[in-house]
Order: structure tokens, then sequence, then C-alpha cells
């Protein structure tokens, strides 16, 4: 090359970066960024670096390098003898690492240069040992500590060092003024109020008071107003049981009168819906905060489980999704983007301490918090530490409960709730931390609780000495109002002002609850124009395409550039998918998968695909991301040829979980109707580490909450030798789940919908009916694994046209010739279905038994399936109709289907039932070795 010029270029069909070298002939050479930084979706952590020591401090350091060492041993160490603990309970010794004289620091009036050794922003000074000592206590041995000299970034250490030295030199950290002090006592007698109004008008409620941690509602108000003012629009809250009346009333303009009406029995929303409500504790709320002239803050507080830490994986989903939509594409110029990850959208989680230890999640969701496809640019979390009935020394093996975090190299605040004004500070330093790194952060807000787990709970069963202190003590409210009374802040009568006002208010609120109404659940952002599923305007669109479409997405999906190499073994996927696609015949399923993707990227839907190699599948079946052999480049075929395509494919491989991934990806389907949101497992059975987030979010979310999903859970199901844990997906579990009828109904709301296809057509259509629908559902899909290359369960291009449709019952068509000459009726559903018919033809059964494939489970097919049976009963009313599967009679779909399908049988005049044929009832899913045994045909 005799010159070459380079450049950053965004490529037309793929939200990433690429290098471009351009040689003097004009001919361009896009090398494709690497597979570890790869394809739509993928957001890269900002680097950052703050200017290193000068060669003068250099020498300072050297030179006074016992200050040093006395210097960094403050800022590691000082957390340990911090006054944090507002009980004064913490087990602590004298910490010999903070006397200087183990540093050979023994005259208090010699003087250092401290310059590069502390932070003052001043420059050049020369302190006194007793000075420096003075100073570096008041930052690090006071009632914020600071856990960040373990962190790996040298930026980051820097960083805090320089903030926390420089500002406490100068001025207080945040500067408190009375219009804020007033702001702050008005939050915690608020709250102080309404746990004692609750307590005289409710004495037998649990509502799970803040009474000892009430510092959380100005620390929450502090973040808000941060985050306001640096120009966050969004905030996604996510938090547990404890205090949330009081944040729901005190911060987030919650009607009291509509709190009361769900204390005296009355649902939270229209019960005409169909909605059963949820507990006093899972209450929400989503207003827009003011802050001075700053643009409103919308802060959602989302709905919770019972499950203590499931909704943090959601919360960071949704806050994802929600400012995905926000971040315009990278344009010409290096990193020119007017919105990155976090500038308008931030995740905040409240903890308690025992989950945050305790639950397994968290170290999940942690995990989530750095990855390419899964960070949102940093949340704050907040432990609300207030003790647990049991021990610490019983409920974790670490010193803080905090310690997990650590994990992620994440920098941890303690401080002490007994100090309103110091939470704030606390709250303010780890907001800049998130802002300006992009990182998570944990603040360790350790208070206490004046009851025990709720209100009618007596602790002092197991801590009577914690208790006899706790009991002794003024509120966390009264002291603070004292300490405002005795600076003069504000006087007795201002005091007494604020508690009054507010008890009239409460009062009031009561007296309307007698008139009050549930104001209308309206559709609004992005899911405006949407419907209820049982609404008479519920509708479905038509799922099928025009084949030309279907060819070109087809070819799109396996396009491989120019100077592309792509591994020898995938030559042949190539080759045998583009010939499906050229001849309509024999489309397997990944090509049908990446039809039903494309066409709907085509519609300008978004398509999200999450899991453990989900890229390539996990039975090496899909390769919908390509990866150069020499250079480890990669491109997702369809976002680098579907040029016209408005909607992209994230493919978003994921750490090793199952319970923070699903959770993940179910928060973005909550705020994204117009994303098709996918988790594969890798192994069907893989979603029982998942469990909690179907049964609690999934399966009951619509019922408990009117939240709407369309999450598509992939559960490869097959048994095929693979062993107990390998084969089932577990389809009893999710079919009873459901609140599927018993019998026929016109229109039936059913909260999921199961599904166990047999062909790639059907597989198709239900990937775009998710989108073509006017509301949303769950989809649980059992997946093939041995059918991914079957020849026999493939489709043709037909299948999949204008007027085609995902058909809950496949008819056994060639059996339709002479209905009388069949005796005997087999339905089943899934790959068992193969192994029959060719077990049938071995047998030379095809006249005599028909297989009528039941593909979807629930909703339970009623009209389908008569009309399937009506042929045979009208020929032979002594017909004999069995249910086979391959899984164990405990397992699978029996219980679900027997008294639906008799119920289908009752009504075509067969009498004699269904009987069932399978294996006997077993333990495990499947055994280590053998096959199903074809009996009974």
């Amino acid at each position: 090359m005799n010159s070459i010029s380079a450049g950053r270029v965004h490529l037309p069909t793929q939200n990433t970066l690429a290098r471009v070298t351009r040689c003097s002939s004009g001919r361009v050479l896009i090398v494709h960024r690497k597979y570890h930084d790869e394809s739509f979706g993928f957001r890269k952590a900002r680097d950052f670096t703050i200017p290193d020591y000068t060669s003068d401090q250099l020498t300072n350091r050297a030179t006074n390098a016992p200050l040093l060492r006395y210097a960094d041993s403050l800022r590691t160490h000082g957390h340990r003898a911090a006054s944090i603990d507002p009980l004064d309970l913490l087990r602590r010794e004298r910490v010999a690492a903070l006397d200087p004289i183990r540093y050979g620091l023994d005259d208090p009036d010699r003087t250092f240069d401290i310059d590069g050794i502390i932070w003052t922003g001043e420059g050049q000074q020369e302190w006194s040992l007793e000075n420096i000592t003075s100073f570096l206590n008041s930052v690090y041995v006071g009632r914020i500590a600071y856990e960040y000299m373990d962190l790996p970034s040298k930026t980051e250490r820097l960083w805090f060092a320089k903030l926390l030295e420089s500002q406490s030199a100068l001025e207080p950290m945040t500067i408190i003024n009375a219009d804020r002090q007033k702001n702050i006592h008005a939050l915690l007698a608020k709250s102080e109020v309404l746990d004692n109004f609750l307590q005289v008008k409710f004495p037998n409620l649990k509502r799970y008071g803040l009474e000892g941690g009430e510092s959380m509602l100005p620390a929450l108000d502090a973040l808000f107003e941060a985050a306001s003012k640096a120009g966050i629009t969004q905030l996604i809250l996510a938090m547990p049981h404890r205090g949330r009346l009081n944040l729901l009333t005190g911060l987030l303009e919650y009607n009291p009168t509509s709190l009361f009406h769900k204390i005296k029995g009355g649902c939270e929303v229209d019960e005409s819906l169909g909605v059963s409500g949820d507990v006093l504790s899972h209450l929400v709320a989503s207003p827009t905060l003011q802050y001075g002239e700053a643009d409103g803050i919308k802060v959602s507080l989302l709905p919770n489980p019972s499950h203590l830490e499931a909704v943090s994986p959601v919360a960071l989903g949704k806050a994802r999704a929600k400012q995905y939509r926000l971040l315009k594409t990278l344009s010409d110029g290096e990193n020119n983007q007017d919105c990155m990850l976090g500038d308008k959208v931030m995740c905040v989680q409240l903890h308690g301490d025992a989950s945050f230890t305790g639950q397994g999640v968290v170290m999940e969701t942690l995990g989530l918090s750095g990855l390419p496809h899964f960070t949102s640019g940093g949340s704050v979390h907040i432990v609300v530490n207030i003790g647990y009935t049991t021990p610490a020394s019983s409920a974790r093996s670490s010193f803080y409960c905090s310690d997990i975090a650590k994990m992620i190299n994440c920098p941890v605040l303690h401080v002490n709730g007994d100090s309103p004004e110091d939470v704030v500070r606390a709250v303010d330093i780890a907001f800049k931390y998130r802002n300006h790194f992009r990182k998570d952060i944990v603040i360790d807000l350790i208070v206490y609780r004046r009851w025990g787990h709720n209100e009618l709970d007596e602790p002092a069963f197991t801590q009577p000495l914690m208790y006899e202190k706790i009991r002794t003590r003024s509120s966390v409210p009264k002291l603070y109002e004292d300490k405002l009374i005795s600076d003069g802040v504000i006087s007795v009568e201002a005091a007494r002002a604020v508690r009054d006002s507010y008890k009239a208010s409460l009062n009031a609120a009561l007296t309307d609850v007698t008139s009050y109404v549930p104001p209308p659940v309206t559709f609004e952002g992005a899911w405006k124009g949407m419907v209820w599923p049982a609404s008479p305007a519920a509708r479905q669109d038509e799922t099928g395409v025009s084949s030309a479409v279907l060819r070109d997405v087809g070819k799109a999906s396996v396009h491989v550039p120019e100077e592309f190499e792509i591994h020898p073994r995938l030559n042949r996927h190539v080759k045998n998918r583009l010939k499906s696609i050229e001849t309509g015949e024999g489309v397997d399923w990944a090509s049908a998968e990446a039809m039903a993707f494309g066409s709907l990227m085509l519609e300008g839907c978004d398509v999200r695909i999450a899991g453990q190699d989900v890229g390539r599948g996990t039975f090496s079946h899909r390769h919908a991301m390509l990866v150069n052999q020499k250079t480890e480049g990669v491109i997702v075929p369809l976002n680098h040829a579907l040029t016209e395509a408005k909607g992209k494919l994230e493919l978003a491989n994921s750490s090793l979980s199952e319970m923070a991934v699903l959770g993940f990806e179910y928060g973005a389907s909550w705020e994204r109707p117009d994303l098709l949101p996918i988790w594969e497992a890798q192994f069907g059975d893989f979603f029982n580490g998942a469990q909690i987030i179907i049964d609690t979010f999934i399966a009951s979310s619509e019922t408990k909450w009117l939240k709407q999903s369309g999450i598509v859970l992939l559960l490869p199901h097959g048994l095929d030798g693979a062993g107990p844990e390998h084969s089932s997906c577990r389809i009893e579990r999710m079919l009873q789940l459901t609140d599927d009828s018993y019998v026929a109904q016109e229109k039936l709301n059913v909260n999921m919908h199961v599904v166990f296809p047999t062909t790639p057509a059907q597989y198709f259509h239900l990937l775009r009916r998710q989108i073509k629908r006017n509301y949303r559902k769950p989809l649980i899909v059992a997946a093939p694994k041995g059918l991914l290359r079957l020849a026999a369960a493939s489709s043709k291009l037909t299948d999949m046209g204008p007027g085609t449709t995902f058909q809950p019952v496949l008819q056994d068509l060639a059996t339709l010739t002479d209905p009388k000459a069949v005796q005997r009726v087999v339905l089943l559903s899934g790959k068992i279905y193969y192994d029959l018919t060719k077990e049938r033809a071995t047998r030379n059964l095809q006249s005599h038994v028909a297989l009528i494939r039941v593909e979807e489970l629930a909703p339970f097919p009623f009209a389908a399936l008569s009309e399937a049976l009506a042929p045979y009963a009208n020929a032979n009313m002594q017909l004999e109709v069995l249910w086979v599967q391959e899984e164990p009679r405990n397992q699978g779909a029996w219980s679900h289907v027997q008294e639906r399908i008799e119920e289908v049988l009752k009504g075509l005049g067969i009498n004699g039932g269904v009987a069932y044929r399978g294996r006997k009832e077993d333990a495990v899913s499947a055994p280590g070795t053998g096959k199903f045994a074809f009996k009974g045909l």
C-alpha cells in the first residue's frame, strides 16, 4: 500500500464499530470487531484516566514513604474503626494499622510536605503530623466509612482519594443548608407519623414499617435529586417490603386514601379486569418528581414478589431496555454518541442485609452488571442494614453484609443511619462515582428496626440485649428533630406543625375511603395501542409471510461477506440452508427461526435472544453469528445483510446464570412490547434455577399486577439418552402453573401459553404470533433437540406463506381417506410423533392407527381437537383413544390433558375415555441409558 487512511465508520446495518482501511487504489477493507467486542447491542464500558503523579509528587512520595504508608493505611483500614453502628454493637478491636507510631511517625509537631500524598487540592503544603492525623481521621474514621482501596483500578482509587480529601479539606462534601435540613426533618417526621398512625388505626396490620431505618427516605430523596440535576429522566427502583409504605406516601406521591382502601380489603385496581391484586407491601407508584429547575425525573417503583431480591435482575433488564430506545446510533467520528448508557436512565436497587448476603440471585445480578449485553450504565445499591432476627454470625460468613459486592470490584460506603446528614453525603459521593464511571456502587446504610420481622413479632426472643438497647433510645426522627431545635434551625412549634399537619391529612384520607374508586388503568408510552387479552378488541394479525420475503431473509441469514473466513464445517451448514431456501423444501428449525426473526426485523421489530451460547446455539444449529477463523472478527448476518430492516437482532451470550438472566429478559419485556425477547435454556431442565422468576413473575404478573409480557422461553426437551438432568423441561410444572380451563370456553384468557411444536413452520408462526397480537402473553416452548436436524421434521416454505398460521392440533391427514379403518387414535405431543410414525410403518399399521399431535397444551385446544377427532368418532363410536408420551406417567402432559381430552370425547359421544400408554411413574425424568419402548400401537 502506498498510502493508507484509517478511520471509524458505523456499518449501516449494525450498531457496532469497524476499523476501515483504505488503500491508494480506493479499495476498502473492513476488519470486523473481535468476537469479544461483538455485534448489535454490545456496549463497552467507558475508560477513564486521571492525571498521574507528577515527577515532584513521585519524589515526595518516595522521600516521605512512612507518611505515605500511614495515609494509605487510613484509607484502607479506617472503616474498621469508623463510627458507623447506631447501636454500637459491632465487635470493634483496636486497629493497630491506624497508629502513626507503627510507621515510625512519633513526633506530632514534625511537618511534612503532603503533595502527592494527601489530596487537599492546594498543591505543595507543609502539615504537622498532628494535623495530618486529625484530618485523615476526620475523613476516614467518621460516620461514613469507605472501602475503595481494594479496587484494581488505580484511576478509581485516585478518584476517591482526591474527591474525599479535597472536599473534606475545603468544605463539607455536600452542603447541608437549613432548607435541606428542614426537608430531611420533614421526611423523617412524616415517616414516623405514618407508622404511628397505622399502628393506632390498624394495630393488627403487618406493615413492615421503617422505624429505626427512616434515613432511607432522605437517602433516596438525595439520590433522586442528584440524578435529576445530572440529566437523568427515568429511574427504575427495586425494593423489598421493608419501608415500602413509607416511601410510597412520603416520596412517591402515593395517595394515602388508596393505601387505606387497600388495608380495608379493597383492590388497588379495577377488579373488573380480572386481577387478583397483591399484598399491601407490594404496591407500586410511578410519579414524576420535580427538583428545582431540572427536568422532572420519573421514578418507577416496580412490583415485587415476596421472594427477596428476585426483582433486582428484573429492574436491571427494564432499565437497559428503557434507555436502549434513547440511545442514538453511532455516527461518523470517534465515539460520537448523543446518549450513552446511563445518561438518561438509572437503576436503583434496595436490599436487606440478610438477603443481600444470602440470596444467590444477588451474586448473579451483580455478575451481569458489567457484561456488554446486560450493563445498564451502573446501578446504585442501598443495603438497608436493619439487622436480622438471626444474628449476623449465623447469617453470613463475611464481616460486612456488603462483602458480596467485592466480587465485581465494587466500592462500598458504610454510613451510620442515625446521622441523616451523613447519609445524604454518602449518597452524593455514591452517585458521583456511578455517574462518572458508570459502574455499580453499594451504600451500606446501617440502621436498626424497632420491631421484629413485622410489628406483631417479638425480636427479643432471640436478641434480648439488642432490643433492650433499642427500646431505651429515642427514634431517629426525634433525635434529628432535637438536633435541629438545639441548632436553631427549626422551632419546637414548627416541628410540631409538620407532624400535626401530616397527621391531619392522613385522617382526612382515611375518611375519604368510603367514596374511593381505584383510577382506571390505561396503556401509555410504548404500550399505547395495546389491549387487555380478554378484551373484545384483542386480535392477532397475519403471521404468514410472502415467499419472496422468506427467501430474502433466509439467504441473508447465512450471508458470508467476501474475505470473511468461516469455520470449514459451517460451509455445509450454509450450503444446506441455501438449498432448502431455493427449493422450498426441507426447511430446518434454524432456518425457520431466522426467517421469523428477519421478517419481524423488516417490520420494525427488534429481536433479542439471551442465554448461554445462543449465538451458535447449544446444539450448534443456529449460527446466527459467524466468527472469522483468521481474525475472530464477528458478524450477525441478519444485521449485516438485511440493509432495509429497521429492527435489529441482539445475540446476548450470557453468563452461566439462569435466574438473573431470565429475570433480566423479563424486565426488558415489561418495557418494550415491540421487542421479541427470548431466553433459551442450555437444556430444558436448567429452567429450575430460575423457577422463582417463572412462578412469581412470568406465570402471575398479569393476574397480580396487570403486567403483560411477551417473553419466550425456549426449553430444549426430549428423552434421547442424555440422562436425568438433560432431558426434560418439566412440562408438567409449566402446565400446573397455567390457569387453563377444564372446559371449553369461547374466549379464554390463559396466563401463559405452553406449546410443544413438532415442525419448523409451527415454531415460525409461534414466534411471529408473539408480536402480531395487540396484547402480550408469555410463551413456554418445549423446544427440540434431536429434531433440529431430522429430515422428517422439516417444513416447506409454503407452510409459512400468506394465509398460514399456527395450528394447535395437527391432524393425521393420511388416515382421513378412510376414517372407518382407523381403530385407534393416538394423541401425543413432541418428538415421539416421529418415533411412532416410524414404528407404525414398521408394523404396517398406517391405516388402523391415527397419530394426532396436540401442539398447544395450554390453552387446551378443545375445538381444534374435537374437529380433528370428529371424522373417526363419526365412523367408529367404539374408537379407542390413547395418550402416549415418552415422559413418566407422573410427569409430562398427561395429568393436564386427561380430563380435558375426556371432555372433548364426551362432546363427540365417545364414552370410553382416554387411556394412558407410556412409562410408569418415576422419580427421575429419564434413565441414564435406554430408549422408550413402543408398545400398544
